[in-house]
Parts: C-alpha cells; sequence; structure tokens
C-alpha cells in the first residue's frame, strides 16, 4: 500500500499529471458532446416540451455574430486575396506560368483561407464574448436563477447562440469567398493585362460545387466548435473578475486551436 505522506518519484508525478491531464481532456470532451446533444434535442423536440427555441434571441445573436462582423470580414478577406494574388504570381513568374495563378488562389481561397480565417476571426470576436457573457452569468448566479424559475439554461442560453453561429459563420465565409476572389481579381487583371472578365470565367471554369461546399462544410463545423467551446470555457469559471478575463481568453485560444485541428482532421479525411 503506498504511503500518502512520501513524495512521489519524477517518473510517478509524470504519469500522475498526464494522467490527470488526459482526465481533464475527456471530461471536457464529453460535456461539450452532452451539450450539442443537449442542444439538438431542444431544437428538434423543444416545442413538444412546450418550451421551443425562440426566434427573437437567434434572430439577435445573428446580428451580433454576423451582421456587424461584415466590415472586419469584408476588409481581412479582400487583403487575403490580394496578398494570394502577389505570392502566385511571383512564385510562378520562375516557371513562365504565371497565367495559371487564376487556379491557385481559387482553390485556396474557397478550400481553404475563407473558412479557416473567418472561423479564427468569428471566434476571436464573437467566441470570447460568448465565454465572457455565460461566465460573468455563474458569478451572479443568473444561471441558478434560470434554473430555479425552470428554464433550461442550454435551451435559454446555448442553443440561440449556436444555431446563430452555424448560420452566419458559412455565410461569413461565402462572403469571403467572393471578397478575396474579388481582390484578388484586381491584381491578376491589372498585372496580367486581362479583363475582369476573362478573370470570373476562369474562377467559374476552375471551381466545382464540392469546393465550394467543401469550404462551407468545415465552417459549419467551426461554427459548432466556436460555440461550444466559448460555453465550456466560461462554464469553468473561478472568482470574480479575474476569472471572467482568464475564461475570455482561453476561450479564444482553445477555439482556433479547435479550429485548425478540425481543419486538418476534415482535410486529411476529405483527400483520402
Amino acid at each position: 500500500m503506498l504511503n500518502p505522506d512520501r513524495p512521489l518519484s519524477p517518473l510517478l508525478h509524470k504519469i500522475e499529471t498526464v494522467g490527470r491531464v488526459t482526465t481533464q481532456w475527456v471530461d471536457t470532451v464529453g460535456f461539450g458532446a452532452s451539450l450539442l446533444y443537449d442542444s439538438v434535442f431542444w431544437v428538434c423536440w423543444g416545442g413538444r416540451r412546450k418550451q421551443p427555441v425562440r426566434l427573437a434571441p437567434i434572430v439577435s445573436q445573428m446580428m451580433e455574430v454576423g451582421i456587424l462582423a461584415v466590415p472586419m470580414i469584408s476588409l481581412v478577406s479582400m487583403t487575403i486575396g490580394l496578398m494570394l494574388a502577389i505570392q502566385g504570381i511571383d512564385a510562378l513568374k520562375d516557371f513562365g506560368a504565371e497565367h495559371q495563378v487564376t487556379f491557385g488562389v481559387a482553390l485556396s481561397v474557397v478550400r481553404e483561407f475563407a473558412p479557416l480565417i473567418t472561423g479564427i476571426l468569428v471566434a476571436g470576436r464573437s467566441g470570447s464574448a460568448f465565454a465572457a457573457r455565460l461566465s460573468t452569468m455563474i458569478i451572479n448566479n443568473e444561471v441558478d436563477s434560470l434554473r430555479v424559475m425552470g428554464i433550461n439554461p442550454v435551451r435559454f442560453l446555448v442553443v440561440p447562440s449556436l444555431v446563430a453561429m452555424m448560420i452566419m459563420v458559412p455565410s461569413l465565409t461565402l462572403l469571403a469567398d467572393v471578397l478575396a476572389l474579388f481582390g484578388a481579381g484586381l491584381y491578376i487583371s491589372t498585372e496580367l493585362g486581362i479583363s475582369m472578365g476573362t478573370y470570373i470565367a476562369q474562377t467559374i471554369t476552375f471551381l466545382g460545387t464540392e469546393d465550394v461546399l467543401h469550404g462551407l462544410g468545415k465552417s459549419l463545423v467551426f461554427g459548432a466548435l466556436i460555440t461550444l467551446v466559448g460555453v465550456i470555457n466560461g462554464s469553468s469559471v473561478k472568482g470574480g473578475a479575474e476569472g471572467v478575463g482568464q475564461v475570455t481568453t482561453r476561450a479564444v485560444v482553445h477555439s482556433i486551436l479547435a479550429i485548425i485541428l478540425a481543419d486538418l482532421l476534415i482535410v486529411f479525411m476529405l483527400t483520402r
């Protein structure tokens, strides 16, 4: 029998640390899966329980997540498109293939850059807001008050944000596709001396429906991850204002990490 007062050896200490971290991650993933299941349940069967998901909070969240983010997404998307066009032409000049830049830019934007950049920007802007709002409500005992009044916190707090995010992130990604390709077209048409109409025709020729759906599908996953990570971090708040700041920062970092890892996994699975 182990003596609890006896210090652990360095090896046992490392094993204990790994086990503790693994248990925390498994618990976090389980909590996220439970949140997703409960959210789907309230969306599909909330009306039968006389507690339907209200449209007004969903629309309000859509405004906050999507409409107010349009200027930022627009500016960054056009900048990304211009940078890809500049770098692409410069790299292809060495091979005399600069006229093929449209193909590379179109696929890169639609399949990768637009959904990834949109997800990261929304995570930094809205994912942190979810965590901050929920953590503040927990500290002020507002979530416990909802339970006392018979209101399910997942239905009232999580579902509107999740639905709004899964609608608006793909919509913002589609906007990012258009603006990034337009920004790239401005430079390509000027640098290579082709008309904008020719550039648009080449882009339409190179891109297929599956390419657009590839990016939109990833953005749908990113929207769900941003919401769930924000809620999970907000729920783990401890302390007062300092705790709110910590979970808000952690929510942004974890959201971006989750987006990048999910992107890697999706690309690996869809290219096998």
